[in-house]
Protein backbone atom coordinates (compact mmCIF):
# COMPACT_ATOMS: atom_id res chain seq x y z
CA UNK A 1 0.00 0.00 0.00
CA UNK A 2 1.16 3.25 -1.02
CA UNK A 3 1.81 5.67 1.99
CA UNK A 4 0.59 9.22 0.69
CA UNK A 5 1.34 10.42 3.60
CA UNK A 6 4.76 9.39 4.21
CA UNK A 7 5.61 10.10 0.55
CA UNK A 8 4.64 13.94 1.00
CA UNK A 9 6.69 14.53 3.58
CA UNK A 10 9.22 12.95 2.21
CA UNK A 11 8.80 14.18 -1.14
CA UNK A 12 7.43 17.17 -1.04
CA UNK A 13 10.18 19.75 -2.17
CA UNK A 14 10.33 17.08 -5.44
CA UNK A 15 6.52 17.17 -6.57
CA UNK A 16 6.18 20.86 -6.13
CA UNK A 17 9.27 21.21 -8.60
CA UNK A 18 7.43 18.22 -10.60
CA UNK A 19 4.46 20.43 -10.73
CA UNK A 20 6.51 23.78 -11.77
CA UNK A 21 8.45 21.91 -14.75
CA UNK A 22 5.00 21.54 -15.79
CA UNK A 23 3.98 24.51 -16.89
CA UNK A 24 3.50 26.43 -13.68
CA UNK A 25 5.64 29.12 -13.49
CA UNK A 26 6.62 30.64 -10.07
CA UNK A 27 4.91 33.59 -10.85
CA UNK A 28 1.96 32.12 -11.04
CA UNK A 29 2.05 29.83 -7.96
CA UNK A 30 0.42 32.13 -5.34
CA UNK A 31 -2.51 32.71 -7.30
CA UNK A 32 -2.76 28.99 -8.31
CA UNK A 33 -2.68 28.02 -4.52
CA UNK A 34 -5.03 30.76 -3.57
CA UNK A 35 -8.04 29.80 -5.05
CA UNK A 36 -9.96 28.23 -4.03
CA UNK A 37 -9.49 27.49 -0.41
CA UNK A 38 -10.83 23.94 1.42
CA UNK A 39 -11.33 24.05 4.95
CA UNK A 40 -11.85 20.38 4.70
CA UNK A 41 -10.34 17.06 2.19
CA UNK A 42 -11.73 18.01 -1.19
CA UNK A 43 -10.23 14.46 -2.74
CA UNK A 44 -12.01 12.19 0.10
CA UNK A 45 -14.03 10.10 -1.82
CA UNK A 46 -10.75 9.24 -3.53
CA UNK A 47 -9.60 8.48 -6.47
CA UNK A 48 -10.01 5.85 -9.15
CA UNK A 49 -9.67 4.48 -12.85
CA UNK A 50 -11.75 2.83 -15.45
CA UNK A 51 -12.06 1.38 -18.88
CA UNK A 52 -8.56 0.53 -19.75
CA UNK A 53 -7.86 0.38 -23.68
CA UNK A 54 -4.03 -0.88 -25.01
CA UNK A 55 -3.08 3.15 -25.07
CA UNK A 56 -4.84 4.58 -22.24
CA UNK A 57 -7.31 4.57 -18.93
CA UNK A 58 -9.87 6.98 -17.47
CA UNK A 59 -8.77 9.01 -14.40
CA UNK A 60 -11.83 9.96 -12.24
CA UNK A 61 -12.04 12.26 -9.05
CA UNK A 62 -14.73 14.37 -7.33
CA UNK A 63 -14.87 17.16 -4.98
CA UNK A 64 -16.53 16.77 -1.72
CA UNK A 65 -17.97 19.87 0.10
CA UNK A 66 -17.41 20.32 4.01
CA UNK A 67 -20.23 18.58 5.59
CA UNK A 68 -20.36 21.68 8.08
CA UNK A 69 -20.15 24.71 6.11
CA UNK A 70 -21.06 25.57 2.26
CA UNK A 71 -18.56 27.64 0.50
CA UNK A 72 -18.45 29.40 -2.63
CA UNK A 73 -17.02 27.24 -4.85
CA UNK A 74 -19.06 25.01 -4.28
CA UNK A 75 -21.46 27.17 -6.75
CA UNK A 76 -18.24 27.55 -9.41
CA UNK A 77 -16.31 25.55 -11.63
CA UNK A 78 -12.81 24.04 -10.28
CA UNK A 79 -9.73 23.64 -11.70
CA UNK A 80 -7.92 20.56 -11.10
CA UNK A 81 -4.81 19.46 -12.18
CA UNK A 82 -3.77 15.55 -13.12
CA UNK A 83 -0.52 13.85 -14.13
CA UNK A 84 0.06 10.25 -14.47
CA UNK A 85 3.73 8.62 -13.93
CA UNK A 86 5.21 5.58 -14.93
CA UNK A 87 6.78 4.94 -11.28
CA UNK A 88 5.01 4.80 -7.93
CA UNK A 89 6.70 8.13 -6.72
CA UNK A 90 5.77 9.99 -9.25
CA UNK A 91 8.89 11.48 -10.79
CA UNK A 92 8.53 9.82 -14.16
CA UNK A 93 5.42 11.92 -15.41
CA UNK A 94 4.30 11.00 -18.84
CA UNK A 95 1.00 13.07 -18.86
CA UNK A 96 -0.34 15.87 -17.41
CA UNK A 97 -3.09 18.25 -18.08
CA UNK A 98 -5.51 20.29 -16.42
CA UNK A 99 -9.47 19.58 -16.59
CA UNK A 100 -12.81 21.93 -15.19
CA UNK A 101 -14.99 20.38 -12.29
CA UNK A 102 -18.16 21.49 -12.97
CA UNK A 103 -21.01 22.28 -10.27
CA UNK A 104 -23.68 20.46 -12.57
CA UNK A 105 -21.33 17.30 -12.53
CA UNK A 106 -21.21 17.41 -8.76
CA UNK A 107 -17.43 18.62 -9.29
CA UNK A 108 -16.59 15.07 -10.90
CA UNK A 109 -14.04 14.76 -13.79
CA UNK A 110 -13.44 12.20 -16.09
CA UNK A 111 -10.01 12.32 -18.01
CA UNK A 112 -9.78 9.90 -20.68
CA UNK A 113 -5.98 10.41 -20.55
CA UNK A 114 -4.12 8.65 -23.83
CA UNK A 115 -0.77 8.05 -25.52
CA UNK A 116 0.28 5.99 -22.73
CA UNK A 117 1.99 2.27 -23.21
CA UNK A 118 0.15 -0.87 -23.55
CA UNK A 119 0.53 -3.80 -20.82
CA UNK A 120 1.89 -1.92 -18.03
CA UNK A 121 1.09 0.15 -14.53
CA UNK A 122 0.85 3.84 -13.98
CA UNK A 123 0.35 5.82 -10.52
CA UNK A 124 -1.50 8.97 -11.20
CA UNK A 125 -2.49 12.03 -8.45
CA UNK A 126 -5.25 15.13 -8.29
CA UNK A 127 -4.14 18.69 -7.92
CA UNK A 128 -6.83 22.07 -6.89
CA UNK A 129 -5.34 24.63 -4.83
CA UNK A 130 -2.98 23.47 -2.71
CA UNK A 131 -4.76 20.16 -2.12
CA UNK A 132 -3.21 16.96 -3.23
CA UNK A 133 -4.77 14.10 -3.78
CA UNK A 134 -3.70 10.78 -2.38
CA UNK A 135 -1.53 8.53 -5.57
CA UNK A 136 -3.46 6.07 -7.60
CA UNK A 137 -2.51 2.91 -9.27
CA UNK A 138 -3.83 1.81 -12.62
CA UNK A 139 -2.72 -0.25 -15.30
CA UNK A 140 -3.26 -0.24 -19.12
CA UNK A 141 -4.66 -3.45 -21.61
CA UNK A 142 -2.59 -5.61 -23.62
CA UNK A 143 -2.20 -4.72 -27.34
CA UNK A 144 -1.05 -8.12 -28.87
CA UNK A 145 -0.50 -11.48 -27.57
CA UNK A 146 -0.41 -11.92 -24.07
CA UNK A 147 0.25 -14.85 -21.58
CA UNK A 148 -2.56 -14.39 -18.96
CA UNK A 149 -4.34 -11.81 -17.45
CA UNK A 150 -6.03 -11.91 -14.23
CA UNK A 151 -9.50 -9.96 -13.17
CA UNK A 152 -11.80 -10.26 -10.40
CA UNK A 153 -15.62 -9.71 -10.78
CA UNK A 154 -18.24 -8.55 -8.24
CA UNK A 155 -21.55 -7.05 -7.92
CA UNK A 156 -24.28 -6.31 -5.22
CA UNK A 157 -22.93 -4.16 -1.66
CA UNK A 158 -25.64 -3.33 0.06
CA UNK A 159 -24.15 -0.92 2.63
CA UNK A 160 -26.80 -1.56 5.29
CA UNK A 161 -26.22 -5.00 5.39
CA UNK A 162 -22.80 -5.66 6.13
CA UNK A 163 -19.05 -4.61 5.74
CA UNK A 164 -16.97 -5.01 3.16
CA UNK A 165 -14.95 -7.40 3.66
CA UNK A 166 -15.16 -8.70 0.74
CA UNK A 167 -12.97 -5.47 -0.61
CA UNK A 168 -11.07 -5.96 2.39
CA UNK A 169 -9.21 -9.04 1.11
CA UNK A 170 -9.71 -8.36 -2.54
CA UNK A 171 -7.33 -5.33 -2.84
CA UNK A 172 -4.28 -8.11 -1.72
CA UNK A 173 -4.96 -9.82 -5.05
CA UNK A 174 -2.85 -9.64 -7.83
CA UNK A 175 -5.33 -8.42 -10.36
CA UNK A 176 -5.57 -6.38 -14.04
CA UNK A 177 -8.88 -5.04 -13.41
CA UNK A 178 -12.30 -5.20 -11.21
CA UNK A 179 -15.25 -5.42 -12.99
CA UNK A 180 -18.58 -4.28 -11.01
CA UNK A 181 -21.79 -5.73 -12.67
CA UNK A 182 -24.16 -3.62 -10.99
CA UNK A 183 -26.02 -2.76 -7.46
CA UNK A 184 -23.42 -0.66 -6.45
CA UNK A 185 -25.75 1.29 -4.25
CA UNK A 186 -29.30 0.15 -2.96
CA UNK A 187 -31.97 2.93 -3.57
CA UNK A 188 -33.65 2.03 -0.12
CA UNK A 189 -32.18 2.05 3.00
CA UNK A 190 -32.12 1.04 6.70
CA UNK A 191 -30.22 -0.24 10.13
CA UNK A 192 -29.21 -4.11 9.78
CA UNK A 193 -25.74 -3.50 10.21
CA UNK A 194 -24.62 0.12 9.15
CA UNK A 195 -27.09 2.43 9.26
CA UNK A 196 -28.08 4.29 6.07
CA UNK A 197 -31.21 7.04 5.82
CA UNK A 198 -34.46 4.75 5.54
CA UNK A 199 -35.77 7.20 2.76
CA UNK A 200 -35.86 5.72 -0.83
CA UNK A 201 -33.77 7.80 -3.44
CA UNK A 202 -35.59 9.38 -5.77
CA UNK A 203 -33.95 12.52 -6.98
CA UNK A 204 -30.41 13.74 -7.54
CA UNK A 205 -29.49 15.08 -4.33
CA UNK A 206 -30.37 12.08 -2.96
CA UNK A 207 -28.76 9.65 -5.37
CA UNK A 208 -25.63 11.55 -4.96
CA UNK A 209 -25.89 11.36 -1.15
CA UNK A 210 -26.26 7.35 -1.50
CA UNK A 211 -22.94 7.38 -3.35
CA UNK A 212 -21.12 9.40 -1.05
CA UNK A 213 -21.88 7.45 1.93
CA UNK A 214 -21.21 4.34 0.28
CA UNK A 215 -17.74 5.78 -0.92
CA UNK A 216 -16.70 6.31 2.43
CA UNK A 217 -16.04 2.43 3.26
CA UNK A 218 -12.38 2.48 3.15
CA UNK A 219 -12.01 -0.94 1.29
CA UNK A 220 -14.31 0.02 -1.78
CA UNK A 221 -11.83 3.14 -2.19
CA UNK A 222 -8.79 1.09 -1.55
CA UNK A 223 -10.35 -1.14 -4.33
CA UNK A 224 -11.03 1.82 -6.70
CA UNK A 225 -7.41 3.32 -5.94
CA UNK A 226 -5.81 0.25 -6.98
CA UNK A 227 -7.41 -1.46 -9.84
CA UNK A 228 -8.54 -0.24 -12.60
CA UNK A 229 -12.20 -1.02 -12.72
CA UNK A 230 -14.78 -1.57 -15.49
CA UNK A 231 -18.44 -1.18 -14.68
CA UNK A 232 -22.30 -2.01 -15.58
CA UNK A 233 -25.47 -0.97 -13.38
CA UNK A 234 -28.42 -3.29 -12.38
CA UNK A 235 -31.63 -2.23 -10.86
CA UNK A 236 -30.95 -0.62 -7.75
CA UNK A 237 -28.83 2.24 -8.75
CA UNK A 238 -32.03 3.16 -10.37
CA UNK A 239 -35.06 1.15 -8.63
CA UNK A 240 -35.84 -2.48 -7.55
CA UNK A 241 -36.50 -4.81 -10.88
CA UNK A 242 -37.31 -2.03 -13.03
CA UNK A 243 -37.57 -2.50 -16.29
CA UNK A 244 -37.01 0.56 -19.26
CA UNK A 245 -39.57 2.92 -18.01
CA UNK A 246 -41.27 1.03 -16.06
CA UNK A 247 -41.21 1.25 -12.26
CA UNK A 248 -41.56 -1.53 -9.76
CA UNK A 249 -44.49 0.59 -8.35
CA UNK A 250 -47.25 2.33 -10.08
CA UNK A 251 -45.58 5.72 -10.64
CA UNK A 252 -45.83 6.71 -14.47
CA UNK A 253 -43.58 6.37 -17.50
CA UNK A 254 -43.10 9.76 -17.41
CA UNK A 255 -42.35 10.41 -13.78
CA UNK A 256 -40.21 7.24 -13.53
CA UNK A 257 -37.57 9.08 -16.38
CA UNK A 258 -37.48 12.01 -14.39
CA UNK A 259 -36.22 9.37 -11.47
CA UNK A 260 -33.85 7.46 -13.83
CA UNK A 261 -32.23 10.52 -15.59
CA UNK A 262 -31.80 11.27 -11.74
CA UNK A 263 -29.93 7.86 -10.93
CA UNK A 264 -28.03 7.65 -14.07
CA UNK A 265 -26.05 11.08 -13.76
CA UNK A 266 -25.47 10.16 -10.22
CA UNK A 267 -24.27 6.83 -11.48
CA UNK A 268 -21.85 8.38 -14.14
CA UNK A 269 -20.66 11.17 -12.07
CA UNK A 270 -19.36 8.65 -9.11
CA UNK A 271 -17.39 6.09 -11.81
CA UNK A 272 -14.88 6.17 -14.06
CA UNK A 273 -16.97 5.95 -17.36
CA UNK A 274 -15.15 7.14 -20.56
CA UNK A 275 -17.75 9.99 -22.51
CA UNK A 276 -19.57 7.46 -24.34
CA UNK A 277 -21.67 7.15 -21.37
CA UNK A 278 -22.48 10.36 -20.41
CA UNK A 279 -26.20 10.20 -19.83
CA UNK A 280 -28.40 12.71 -21.89
CA UNK A 281 -31.67 12.60 -19.86
CA UNK A 282 -32.67 9.18 -18.91
CA UNK A 283 -30.91 7.94 -21.26
CA UNK A 284 -27.32 6.37 -21.17
CA UNK A 285 -24.97 3.90 -23.89
CA UNK A 286 -23.36 1.46 -21.23
CA UNK A 287 -23.10 -1.41 -23.50
CA UNK A 288 -19.49 -1.45 -24.90
CA UNK A 289 -16.06 -3.32 -25.48
CA UNK A 290 -12.98 -3.61 -24.37
CA UNK A 291 -9.87 -5.49 -25.93
CA UNK A 292 -7.39 -7.28 -23.89
CA UNK A 293 -5.40 -8.04 -26.24
CA UNK A 294 -5.95 -11.20 -28.78
CA UNK A 295 -6.76 -13.07 -25.17
CA UNK A 296 -10.07 -11.86 -24.34
CA UNK A 297 -12.63 -9.19 -25.49
CA UNK A 298 -15.29 -8.18 -22.51
CA UNK A 299 -18.80 -7.42 -24.13
CA UNK A 300 -20.32 -4.80 -21.46
CA UNK A 301 -24.36 -5.47 -21.37
CA UNK A 302 -26.83 -3.38 -20.46
CA UNK A 303 -29.88 -5.58 -19.12
CA UNK A 304 -31.87 -2.72 -17.44
CA UNK A 305 -32.74 0.36 -19.64
CA UNK A 306 -33.91 -1.38 -22.74
CA UNK A 307 -36.14 -4.36 -21.48
CA UNK A 308 -39.37 -5.60 -21.86
CA UNK A 309 -41.60 -5.80 -18.37
CA UNK A 310 -41.51 -8.77 -16.64
CA UNK A 311 -43.68 -10.89 -17.61
CA UNK A 312 -46.70 -12.87 -15.57
CA UNK A 313 -46.42 -9.69 -12.62
CA UNK A 314 -42.78 -10.17 -11.93
CA UNK A 315 -41.46 -12.52 -8.90
CA UNK A 316 -41.50 -16.16 -9.25
CA UNK A 317 -44.09 -17.89 -11.60
CA UNK A 318 -45.44 -20.62 -13.56
CA UNK A 319 -44.76 -19.39 -17.15
CA UNK A 320 -47.92 -17.91 -18.47
CA UNK A 321 -49.21 -16.57 -22.10
CA UNK A 322 -46.77 -13.95 -21.57
CA UNK A 323 -43.67 -15.98 -20.61
CA UNK A 324 -43.45 -17.87 -24.49
CA UNK A 325 -44.53 -14.22 -26.47
CA UNK A 326 -41.98 -13.82 -28.83
CA UNK A 327 -39.95 -10.64 -29.52
CA UNK A 328 -39.79 -9.76 -25.75
CA UNK A 329 -36.23 -8.29 -25.11
CA UNK A 330 -33.60 -8.02 -22.57
CA UNK A 331 -31.23 -6.15 -24.68
CA UNK A 332 -33.18 -4.15 -26.80
CA UNK A 333 -32.84 -4.43 -30.81
CA UNK A 334 -29.94 -2.04 -31.20
CA UNK A 335 -28.24 -3.56 -28.39
CA UNK A 336 -28.86 -7.20 -29.82
CA UNK A 337 -27.24 -5.56 -32.76
CA UNK A 338 -24.43 -4.24 -31.75
CA UNK A 339 -23.46 -7.36 -29.68
CA UNK A 340 -24.06 -10.09 -32.47
CA UNK A 341 -21.53 -7.53 -34.55
CA UNK A 342 -18.78 -7.60 -32.55
CA UNK A 343 -19.63 -11.45 -31.37
CA UNK A 344 -19.08 -11.97 -35.41
CA UNK A 345 -16.17 -9.64 -35.49
CA UNK A 346 -14.33 -11.10 -33.00
CA UNK A 347 -10.48 -12.66 -32.76
CA UNK A 348 -9.90 -13.17 -29.35
CA UNK A 349 -9.36 -16.39 -27.99
CA UNK A 350 -12.15 -15.51 -24.97
CA UNK A 351 -15.13 -13.49 -25.12
CA UNK A 352 -16.57 -12.42 -21.87
CA UNK A 353 -20.01 -11.25 -21.97
CA UNK A 354 -20.31 -9.05 -18.61
CA UNK A 355 -23.86 -9.73 -17.81
CA UNK A 356 -26.73 -8.45 -15.18
CA UNK A 357 -28.69 -11.14 -14.05
CA UNK A 358 -28.78 -15.27 -14.67
CA UNK A 359 -28.29 -16.18 -18.16
CA UNK A 360 -28.86 -20.12 -16.97
CA UNK A 361 -32.53 -21.16 -17.03
CA UNK A 362 -33.32 -22.87 -13.45
CA UNK A 363 -36.25 -24.09 -13.00
CA UNK A 364 -37.05 -23.67 -9.15
CA UNK A 365 -40.15 -25.79 -8.51
CA UNK A 366 -39.10 -28.97 -6.44
CA UNK A 367 -41.13 -32.17 -8.11
CA UNK A 368 -43.40 -31.89 -10.88
CA UNK A 369 -44.37 -28.56 -12.22
CA UNK A 370 -42.34 -25.70 -13.57
CA UNK A 371 -41.01 -22.14 -11.57
CA UNK A 372 -39.38 -19.12 -13.29
CA UNK A 373 -37.38 -15.76 -12.10
CA UNK A 374 -38.98 -13.70 -14.14
CA UNK A 375 -36.65 -10.89 -13.82
CA UNK A 376 -33.67 -13.31 -15.64
CA UNK A 377 -32.65 -14.40 -18.51
CA UNK A 378 -35.34 -17.24 -18.10
CA UNK A 379 -38.55 -14.97 -18.17
CA UNK A 380 -37.26 -13.69 -21.48
CA UNK A 381 -37.14 -16.68 -23.48
CA UNK A 382 -36.87 -15.86 -27.11
CA UNK A 383 -34.37 -13.12 -26.43
CA UNK A 384 -32.16 -15.84 -24.78
CA UNK A 385 -32.72 -18.29 -27.35
CA UNK A 386 -31.60 -15.26 -29.83
CA UNK A 387 -28.11 -14.33 -27.72
CA UNK A 388 -27.43 -17.92 -27.15
CA UNK A 389 -27.88 -18.52 -31.11
CA UNK A 390 -26.05 -15.80 -32.00
CA UNK A 391 -22.94 -17.18 -30.14
CA UNK A 392 -23.42 -20.06 -32.31
CA UNK A 393 -23.73 -18.51 -35.87
CA UNK A 394 -20.95 -16.78 -35.02
CA UNK A 395 -18.63 -19.32 -33.99
CA UNK A 396 -17.36 -17.26 -31.64
CA UNK A 397 -14.09 -19.00 -29.79
CA UNK A 398 -15.02 -19.77 -25.98
CA UNK A 399 -17.84 -17.49 -24.80
CA UNK A 400 -18.14 -16.89 -20.92
CA UNK A 401 -20.94 -15.43 -19.21
CA UNK A 402 -20.02 -13.11 -16.19
CA UNK A 403 -23.39 -12.63 -14.05
CA UNK A 404 -24.07 -11.11 -10.59
CA UNK A 405 -27.50 -9.85 -8.88
CA UNK A 406 -28.79 -13.24 -7.22
CA UNK A 407 -26.32 -13.02 -3.82
CA UNK A 408 -24.96 -16.38 -4.52
CA UNK A 409 -22.23 -18.49 -5.98
CA UNK A 410 -23.24 -20.59 -9.31
CA UNK A 411 -21.57 -22.42 -11.98
CA UNK A 412 -24.01 -23.43 -15.07
CA UNK A 413 -24.35 -24.72 -18.84
CA UNK A 414 -26.24 -22.59 -21.41
CA UNK A 415 -28.00 -24.75 -23.56
CA UNK A 416 -30.88 -23.50 -26.14
CA UNK A 417 -32.97 -25.94 -24.92
CA UNK A 418 -32.51 -26.89 -21.18
CA UNK A 419 -34.99 -29.66 -21.13
CA UNK A 420 -33.03 -31.56 -23.03
CA UNK A 421 -29.91 -33.33 -21.69
CA UNK A 422 -28.18 -33.96 -24.72
CA UNK A 423 -29.13 -30.32 -26.12
CA UNK A 424 -25.18 -28.97 -26.64
CA UNK A 425 -23.72 -26.72 -24.25
CA UNK A 426 -23.04 -23.46 -25.73
CA UNK A 427 -21.21 -21.41 -22.85
CA UNK A 428 -20.65 -21.58 -19.56
CA UNK A 429 -21.81 -19.04 -17.17
CA UNK A 430 -19.82 -17.60 -14.08
CA UNK A 431 -21.85 -16.33 -11.33
CA UNK A 432 -21.04 -14.14 -8.50
CA UNK A 433 -22.02 -13.73 -5.18
CA UNK A 434 -22.79 -10.40 -3.13
CA UNK A 435 -20.06 -8.50 -1.70
CA UNK A 436 -22.50 -8.09 0.95
CA UNK A 437 -26.51 -7.96 -0.12
CA UNK A 438 -27.91 -10.71 2.13
CA UNK A 439 -25.77 -10.43 4.95
CA UNK A 440 -23.17 -13.26 6.14
CA UNK A 441 -24.69 -16.28 4.16
CA UNK A 442 -23.94 -19.66 4.56
CA UNK A 443 -22.78 -22.61 2.63
CA UNK A 444 -25.69 -23.77 0.84
CA UNK A 445 -29.78 -23.23 1.70
CA UNK A 446 -32.40 -26.15 1.88
CA UNK A 447 -34.63 -24.24 -0.18
CA UNK A 448 -32.88 -24.20 -3.29
CA UNK A 449 -30.89 -27.39 -2.56
CA UNK A 450 -34.19 -29.05 -2.90
CA UNK A 451 -34.97 -28.32 -6.65
CA UNK A 452 -31.43 -28.25 -7.92
CA UNK A 453 -31.76 -31.84 -8.68
CA UNK A 454 -33.62 -30.93 -11.28
CA UNK A 455 -31.36 -28.78 -13.16
CA UNK A 456 -28.47 -31.00 -13.47
CA UNK A 457 -26.79 -28.14 -16.04
CA UNK A 458 -25.81 -26.50 -12.33
CA UNK A 459 -22.45 -27.08 -11.26
CA UNK A 460 -22.14 -25.31 -8.51
CA UNK A 461 -24.92 -23.53 -5.77
CA UNK A 462 -22.95 -21.55 -2.88
CA UNK A 463 -24.45 -18.45 -0.99
CA UNK A 464 -21.38 -16.98 0.83
CA UNK A 465 -20.45 -13.37 0.18
CA UNK A 466 -17.17 -12.51 -1.19
CA UNK A 467 -16.36 -12.02 -5.65
CA UNK A 468 -14.65 -14.67 -8.22
CA UNK A 469 -11.24 -13.99 -9.10
CA UNK A 470 -10.08 -15.19 -12.43
CA UNK A 471 -6.98 -16.18 -14.81
CA UNK A 472 -7.37 -16.44 -18.41
CA UNK A 473 -4.59 -17.71 -20.65
CA UNK A 474 -4.66 -19.34 -23.93
CA UNK A 475 -5.65 -22.93 -22.82
CA UNK A 476 -7.99 -21.84 -20.14
CA UNK A 477 -10.23 -20.16 -18.23
CA UNK A 478 -9.67 -20.38 -14.01
CA UNK A 479 -12.45 -19.43 -11.49
CA UNK A 480 -11.65 -18.94 -7.99
CA UNK A 481 -15.04 -18.19 -6.11
CA UNK A 482 -13.92 -16.23 -3.22
CA UNK A 483 -15.68 -16.35 0.07
CA UNK A 484 -15.51 -14.54 3.37
CA UNK A 485 -16.18 -15.85 6.92
CA UNK A 486 -18.42 -12.46 7.91
CA UNK A 487 -19.70 -9.38 6.49
CA UNK A 488 -21.59 -8.84 10.10
CA UNK A 489 -17.86 -7.73 11.79
CA UNK A 490 -15.28 -5.29 10.11
CA UNK A 491 -12.58 -7.85 8.94
CA UNK A 492 -13.47 -11.31 8.04
CA UNK A 493 -10.59 -14.02 6.51
CA UNK A 494 -11.59 -15.12 3.17
CA UNK A 495 -11.33 -18.63 1.18
CA UNK A 496 -11.38 -20.12 -1.61
CA UNK A 497 -14.91 -22.29 -2.01
CA UNK A 498 -14.69 -23.75 -5.36
CA UNK A 499 -12.18 -24.11 -8.20
CA UNK A 500 -13.74 -24.37 -12.21
CA UNK A 501 -11.40 -24.89 -15.12
CA UNK A 502 -12.93 -24.00 -18.57
CA UNK A 503 -10.62 -25.05 -21.40
CA UNK A 504 -10.11 -23.48 -24.57
CA UNK A 505 -12.65 -25.19 -27.38
CA UNK A 506 -14.43 -26.76 -24.83
CA UNK A 507 -17.44 -25.35 -23.71
CA UNK A 508 -18.36 -26.58 -19.98
CA UNK A 509 -16.69 -25.89 -17.05
CA UNK A 510 -15.04 -28.42 -14.46
CA UNK A 511 -14.81 -28.79 -10.88
CA UNK A 512 -10.73 -28.15 -10.24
Amino acid sequence: MIRTDLMMNRRGLLQSSAWLALGYPIRKLSAFESTPRFTSDPFSAGVASGDPTANGVVLWTRLMPDKNRTQDWQRESVAIDWLIASDETMDRVVRSGRITAQPEYGHSVHIEVNGLEPDRWYWYRFKTGTTVSEVGRTKTAPLGPTDRIRFAFASCQNFEQGYYTAYQNMVNEDLDCVIFLGDYIYETGGNTVRPVPAIECTSLGQYRDRYALYRSDRFLREAHRLFPWIVTWDDHEVDNNYANNIAEDDQSPADFLKRRAAAYQAHYEWLPFPKTCIPHGPNSTLYRRLAYGSLANFLVLDSRQYRSDQPCGDGIKAPCEEFTRGQRTMLGAAQERWLFRELQASHSEWNILANQVRMTVVDQMPGPGELYAMDQWAGYDDARRRLLGGLLDSKVSNPIVITGDIHSNWVGDLKLDYRELRSPIVATELIGTSITSGGDGQDSDPAVEAYLSENPQIKLYNSQRGYVRCEVTRKSLTADFRVVQKVTVPQSAISTRARFITESGRPGAVRA
